[in-house]
Order: structure tokens, then C-alpha cells, then sequence
């Protein structure tokens, strides 16, 4: 799957486009409230930035309807990207209109400007032709740096390298870097190869898990998924949220996965959705009528961060239990705690996964975060990305 990079271009006087991922979370004010995504895009703007070429920025924000909404406009983006950067940095206040015309024709050497949110045009989300042909005739070369949308096929990500031709077509550092850790960890784990995986439901992970035990040495489940599971043993599972049409399915997973597939040996349950509801520890599999599950036992969180501690390859995507509500961050906090530990490959899927590492301060000491949910997800999978095999690849 290696893909050429930006730095194996030469961008001195081209113009470059790149999708990058500006759909940063904004308050009523129109503030940027975490601008992580702006900021792990520098690397690639910045090259080609020195290096004396010019910067085309597309990106979509929030789910417009494919018409322009004063809320999801990328001028905060713009203007964060240009304090970031401590230089001007243009804003286009459409997408392939006048203004962006302008705006791209008058660009200089070393110059970066911003266009208008992609999905205020009908033709992003549709994989229009037409509106693709426009924005691919702004540029020299073609560059995807947008990792979370690399598993959708919207025009800017697929129609657009379609429409350059023979141009250049090559990925940023950050989808290069996502490229690596998860397609290598697939194709070529070091062992052991452990996958922890959590979240509310088994239907959202069922192809990662059946992907994961065909390669894994264990895939061990966490969250409320794990009731599921319970389930179909024929445990009780009280009030705890399941998906009670996957107990057949949970069952398939159980006798294909035999020894491979770990599950919980006990729970931290409440009688209520609070940190102050009363709290029991129990066997997994004997949640009492009126309790709910809401995070791994205490002997579970032990076995699970041990699993963690010895790996060499870990793939964790999903949190144990309500993370963002003590006591039931517990068994989130040890095996995040085990993952910076580890000496091994550690990958940490997009989304809550992703949120839980930063907030506990343990980013910096595991191999790679994700910066994309649900393109991680599938790469996890085993799917292909039809918007990154249109990209030039690797000499």
C-alpha cells in the first residue's frame, strides 16, 4: 500500500492541493475549542511551504447540506492556520467560484490560501465530476493528508486525483504515517499481536474482530460489548446495554475465535448511570437485576493491562468502560496506562480511544494515534481505500 509522499515531489513554483482535515470542533461563537487537526497538518504545508511551492487547502466542517451555513465556515480554520504558521494566509469564500479563482490565480510562491468549506457544494458529497474537474484544475499536484475521510469516496478525495491525470498524486506525512503503522501492523505484526477492543457495540466492531482473530494472538473485548458476549454465554447481564439480535452472532464470534477471543472475568456495575449510583464488583456474567455494567472488574483491568505489558504489536480501539465518568474510567486508565508502558508497536484507533490517551497524558508514549475513526476502523478491517489507490505509488 505505499503511496509516493509529498516530499518526493518537487513542488518549487507548482501549486499544490491538498485535503487536509480542518473539521474541528467549534463553540457558538464560532472558537475553535481543539485545534489538533490544524496542527498535524503543518508538516506537510510547511514543506511545501519551504521548499517554494504555493498551498491550495480543501477541507469539509460539519455536516452542511450541501449549501453554504455561516456556522460551518472554515474562516476560523483559516485564521488559526495563518497564527500557526505566523503568516497570512488567505481565505477563499467559495469553492471553485470567483473568489477562489481569484484568490488561487494571484497565489505566490510560499503563499497558502484556505477555500471555503467542500461540502457547501452538492457536488463534494455526490463525487461530482464536473465540480472535481475544477478544483484538480487549480493545481500542479494532487496531495491527501486527510487520513479520517480516506475511507469515503467524496470528490475531493477520489474524483479530484481522478480528474489530475497525469499530474502528481501522492499522500501527506500524516496519511503516510497512518498508512504505515496500520497496514504494517496488519501485514506484518511482530508477535505476540494483541487487539483490545471496546465501545458500546459489537455491531460497529463485528468485521474488525473477524478480521482481527484471523491475525491476532488474542482480541480482547471490553465496554458494553462485552454483555453481548455475556449474553450469549447465557450469563445475566442485569440492566447493562446490549444488542440483544448479535447473542447469535456473539456466538459465531465465540466459536471462531476459541482461544483467541478474552473476555471480562468480572465487572464494575451500578445500580444507576452515576458516579455516585452504588457500585458492585462481580463475576462476569452475574450483573444483579438492576445494576448495569459500566466498566471492566478490577481482575479483568489486571489481565487485560498484563496482555497489554507483554505485547509486541497492540491495536486498541475503544474504551473499556464509561471513560469520561470516575470510578468506571478504572479499567480505561490501567490499560492505557499498560499500552505507554509496553515496549511494543502500540496503535490507538481513532475517536473515544484517541480522546481517553490525550486526556490522560499518555500520547507521546505510544507508537501512533489515529487521527481517523472510522477510516481507522476499516483499515482494521481489511477494506481497500479507493481514495488512496488513485494515488501514485511508492518507487
Amino acid at each position: 500500500m505505499a503511496k509516493k509522499s509529498i516530499a518526493d515531489v518537487d513542488v518549487a513554483g507548482k501549486t499544490v492541493l491538498i485535503r487536509v482535515d480542518f473539521n474541528v470542533p467549534l463553540d457558538d461563537s464560532q472558537n475553535i475549542t481543539d485545534d489538533r487537526r490544524i496542527v498535524m497538518a503543518l508538516p506537510t504545508i510547511k514543506s511545501v511551504l519551504d521548499r517554494g511551492g504555493k498551498v491550495v487547502l480543501m477541507s469539509h466542517l460539519g455536516r452542511p447540506k450541501g449549501a453554504p451555513e455561516a456556522k460551518y465556515s472554515l474562516a476560523p480554520a483559516a485564521k488559526r492556520l495563518g497564527e500557526l504558521l505566523s503568516k497570512d494566509v488567505a481565505f477563499a469564500s467559495d469553492t471553485v467560484g470567483d473568489d477562489a479563482q481569484a484568490k488561487v490565480g494571484s497565489l505566490q510562491d510560499g503563499g497558502v490560501v484556505v477555500l471555503e468549506n467542500l461540502r457547501f457544494n452538492e457536488g463534494e458529497k455526490s463525487g461530482d465530476a464536473d465540480f472535481a474537474g475544477k478544483l484538480a484544475a487549480m493545481a500542479d499536484i494532487y496531495c491527501n493528508d486527510a487520513f479520517g475521510t480516506c475511507h469515503r469516496t467524496d470528490a475531493s478525495m477520489f474524483a479530484v486525483p481522478q480528474a489530475m491525470g497525469d499530474k502528481p498524486k501522492v499522500v501527506g506525512f500524516l496519511v503516510e504515517k497512518e498508512i504505515k503503522y496500520l497496514s504494517e501492523a496488519i501485514s506484518n505484526p511482530q508477535r505476540p499481536f494483541v487487539a483490545i477492543l471496546g465501545g458500546a457495540k459489537v455491531s460497529d466492531k463485528i468485521e474488525v474482530i473477524k478480521n482481527l482473530l484471523s491475525i491476532c494472538d488474542k482480541v480482547v473485548i471490553g465496554g458494553a460489548m462485552a454483555y453481548t458476549f455475556s449474553l450469549a454465554q447465557g450469563g445475566k447481564v442485569g440492566e447493562s446495554l446490549v444488542e440483544k439480535d448479535k447473542v447469535d452472532l456473539a456466538k459465531e464470534l465465540l466459536h471462531k475465535g476459541s482461544d483467541k477471543l478474552v473476555l471480562p472475568v468480572d465487572t464494575h456495575c451500578g445500580d444507576d448511570f452515576s458516579s455516585d449510583c452504588n457500585k458492585q464488583v462481580v463475576a462476569a456474567g452475574e450483573i444483579p437485576d438492576g445494576f448495569e455494567g459500566l466498566d471492566i472488574g478490577p481482575k479483568t483491568a489486571e489481565q487485560y493491562a498484563e496482555l497489554a505489558r507483554s505485547a509486541k504489536t497492540i491495536v486498541w480501539n475503544g474504551p473499556m468502560g464509561v471513560f469520561e465518568m470516575p470510578p468506571f474510567d478504572a479499567g480505561t486508565k490501567a490499560v492505557a496506562q499498560a499500552i505507554a508502558d509496553s515496549d511494543g508497536v502500540s496503535i490507538i484507533g481513532g475517536g473515544d480511544s484517541a480522546a481517553a490517551i490525550q486526556q490522560l497524558g499518555f500520547a507521546d508514549q505510544v507508537s501512533h494515534v489515529s487521527t481517523g475513526g472510522g477510516a481507522s476502523l476499516e483499515m482494521l478491517e481489511g477494506k481497500a481505500f479507493a481514495a488512496v489507490d488513485e494515488l501514485d505509488d511508492a518507487d
